[in-house]
């Protein structure tokens, strides 16, 4: 089962349940995960006008990378509600935004701790041969590829620049 069905199923267990806000996260991934597939058939199309409809229908699925791309942008989405809602001291949506980000951790693979993103980081900081902070980005193009949807890209930011400084 991969991750688009899992999450599907998901939803009508969570429907069957009666859960409302897991209901709610869970349309609205899945609705996002649509637009995504959308506009890439939509891109594929106007790049191959002869394609065959079946065709098209298989190549726009979302691969398990880009449907996790998708939770991350969900995820991002709500931390920046949070932080709005913090300043508006809106407690009661504050809680429901927790809430919806506990949900979509769910289809996340399991992240790296802090101490496995420093190690990796040190490796990777010895083998480009970096010194500085102006060798950041390469480091930063060289790791990020190997954590893929395991950390946030801010926290892998902040110890690759505290190493490095």
């Amino acid at each position: 089962m991969n991750l688009k069905e899992k999450i599907q199923k998901d939803l009508f267990l969570a429907m069957k349940e009666k859960k409302e806000i897991e209901v709610s996260v869970l349309r609205l991934l899945l609705n996002s995960i649509f637009n995504k597939e959308k506009e890439k058939r939509y891109r594929i199309a106007k790049e191959n006008p002869e394609i065959e409809k079946e065709n098209l229908e298989k190549k726009s699925q979302l691969s398990e990378e880009e449907i996790l791309k998708v939770i991350h942008s969900e995820i991002k989405k709500r931390k920046e509600a949070i932080f709005q809602f913090e300043k508006g001291k809106r407690e009661d949506l504050l809680e429901k935004e927790k809430k919806e980000i506990e949900i979509l951790k769910r289809y996340l693979p399991e992240q790296l701790s802090q101490k496995d993103i420093e190690k990796m980081a040190k490796e990777e900081i010895e083998k480009i041969g970096a010194k500085s902070l102006k060798d950041m980005g390469k480091v930063m193009a060289s790791l990020m590829p190997k954590i893929k949807g395991r950390a946030e890209g801010s926290l892998v930011a902040e110890i690759v620049k505290r190493l490095l400084s």
